[in-house]
């Protein structure tokens, strides 16, 4: 953003609140601090004068002093601090809501409104420790308190310290009602998937258990209780887990299938590609057909691998299927096969090098891995996979817009009823 911008973002937030303080105090539930008087103050246009003279520490002194003179004010000075933090200078925002705080004569509640941005300015600032003392107060006080245990469950997140998260979130329901069913569930899956690593299993099977309580079905709780059946050497019993997770939650097949193909390792090629169709058919995925692509490939040879990838081609645009057929394709031609296909296959790899497999539906952050919490909105359980488009989608349709459903990959005959 230009400094022009930024500084009529500025001088638009400022003037409606010198102009009628109800606006910003409807804007944010604050209590009503009206600050017509402080429009009159020629102090106050002072400020916005060095505002737009791009001179912001001496509007803050401007705007501090005001505060000192004028009780009527503070609904300024935190829209000036909240934006402050917003554009990342972070010590400004400090400075007026620190200021704000120390003033002996502040309301209570306009107090809690400072305390709560100045914990804000901390975050922001990786003072964790300042931060969560605030909050704390907030809430001895009763003051904000709903905002106060979402920012302290905020903080415990990013420190990771998950026992705390689950005690926030639950004061969290008894006091607001807030349902935080998903939230508690990961909290339990993190502290039981520490204790798997540490092979404390009492501990992860009762964590595990409420995690389910909490958010019935949960496919990460699945899948620790199938790496917990894996250390215990139940093979069966770890596949079971693996299907359940494959046919409740698709997301979660490429975390799975190499696992998942673990346990069927003994078993004949035959048995695997029957496994495998069966899972594609239930959730059709691009990693359950490379996978069965493959399964194929060591079972029936690279000629009918070719032609199930081939007739999957067909329907779905998906680059890392093509690179897999091409490849097939050069191996199959024995050192005699086409440059140009030779050509098209390094580029497919770089492509898919450099492509993300997952992507948020909340916020859209796209990354080369499954994350259990986005990192860019901190959300659970919002990262799918991308999957291929189909082929029918890409091509023109019929008159009316609408285009027929991509027909099912041929993988042999469905079981009888």
């Amino acid at each position: 953003m230009s400094e022009g911008a930024v500084l009529t973002e500025l001088l638009f937030l400022l003037l409606p609140v010198a102009a009628a303080s109800g606006w910003w105090a409807a804007q944010r539930s604050r209590v009503s601090l009206g600050s017509a008087a402080t429009a009159k103050d020629p102090a106050f246009f002072r400020g916005l004068n060095y505002l737009l003279d791009e001179q912001p520490d001496k509007a803050i002194d401007v705007f501090l002093r005001l505060a000192e003179v004028d009780r009527e004010t503070v609904e300024t000075h935190l829209a000036l601090g909240s934006l402050f933090r917003r554009r990342g200078e972070v010590e400004r925002a400090i400075r007026i809501h620190q200021n704000l705080v120390a003033r002996a004569n502040l309301e209570p509640e306009a107090r809690g409104f400072a305390l709560y941005e100045l914990g804000q300015d901390y975050m922001r600032a990786g003072l964790l420790d300042r931060a969560e003392s605030l909050f704390h107060e907030l809430l001895e006080h009763r003051l904000q308190p709903e905002r106060a245990l979402r920012a302290l469950l905020e903080l415990y997140q990013q420190e990771k310290d998950w026992v705390r998260c689950l005690e926030v979130a639950e004061q969290l329901r008894v006091r607001q009602g807030v349902p935080l069913h998903v939230e508690i569930a990961q909290y339990h899956c993190e502290i039981a998937e520490k204790a798997l690593r540490a092979g404390e299993t009492p501990a992860v099977v009762a964590h595990l258990d409420q995690a389910d309580a909490s958010d019935p079905g949960c496919a990460r709780a699945l899948l620790l209780r199938a790496e917990l059946a894996s250390q215990r050497g139940d093979r069966a019993g770890a596949l079971d887990l693996y299907r359940r997770v494959v046919r409740q939650d698709p997301r979660f097949v490429r975390e799975v299938l190499p696992r998942l193909l673990a346990c069927l390792a003994d078993e004949a090629p035959a048995a695997v590609i029957a496994e495998l169709t069966r899972l594609y058919r239930d959730r059709p995925s691009s990693a359950l057909m490379l996978s069965l692509v493959e399964a194929v490939r060591a079972g029936q040879g690279e000629p009918a691998a070719i032609r199930l990838l081939g007739d999957y081609l067909e329907r779905h645009a998906d680059l890392g299927g093509l690179a897999r057929l091409l490849e097939l394709r050069l191996a199959q031609a024995d050192g005699k096969g086409d440059e140009t296909a030779r050509v098209s296959l390094r580029v497919l790899r770089h492509l898919l090098a450099h492509r993300p497999a997952y992507q948020c539906e909340h916020c859209g952050f796209t990354a080369r891995r499954l994350h259990w919490q986005c990192p860019s909105c901190t959300r659970w359980k919002t990262i799918r996979p991308i999957e291929p488009e189909p082929i029918a989608e890409l091509v023109p349709g019929s008159s009316d817009g609408r285009h027929d459903e991509p027909a099912a990959v041929d993988i042999g005959p469905r079981p009888a009823s």
